[in-house]
């Protein structure tokens, strides 16, 4: 029993740090801008006493509790693109996310991945990769970790005004 135990440990471990630090690499990369927000600086945007009225204001300041981590990491090289998306398919079919959509629209190509939650519209992870963003072709790859729902994301989006935002929330607001 003791054997079974230790391996189910350590079959499950190589899993998770590669998932905690599957992107990581882009970070610092002089061809890839990076954004990272990590708990503890979501915790502190929560706390932030507004008496604003404004639903999508509340609405963000509740999603931002639940917020874990948030990667954006955009680029123009084909060379980090290809990386990136090799990376991503990886990180996909390890962390058993299930495709939520993907769209291919005049060279744009769009995947969205997520890990459900309890409810169907709730979400642990979402990934999203898009190639061929802007007219500079721009890749952003995007892992957001949490408990949210899904209807919340164009409030996050909107407000962070993150990288791929607009074609996020287009894709989001389908899936309603």
């Amino acid at each position: 029993m003791r054997k079974l135990v230790l391996l189910l440990v350590f079959s499950v471990l190589p899993t998770t740090f590669f998932g905690q630090a599957a992107f990581d690499k882009f970070d610092g990369q002089d061809d890839v801008t990076s954004v990272i927000v990590n708990k503890k600086m979501f915790e502190m945007m929560g706390s932030v006493k507004m008496d604003s009225k404004d639903k999508d204001t509340q609405q963000y300041l509740n999603l931002i509790k639940k917020l874990d981590n948030l990667k954006v990491f955009t680029t123009n090289s084909t060379r980090v693109t290809s990386e990136m998306k090799a990376t991503s398919d990886k990180y996909m079919k390890s962390a058993g996310l299930e495709e939520l959509m993907r769209i291919n629209d005049g060279g744009k190509n769009i995947k969205i991945w997520v890990k459900s939650g309890a409810k169907d519209s709730q979400i642990k992870e979402l990934l999203m990769f898009m190639e061929g963003i802007s007219k500079g072709n721009e890749t952003v790859l995007m892992s957001l970790t949490g408990d949210f729902d899904l209807n919340e994301i164009s409030v996050l989006t909107d407000k962070m005004r993150l990288p791929g935002g607009d074609e996020l929330k287009k894709a989001t607001k389908n899936k309603k």
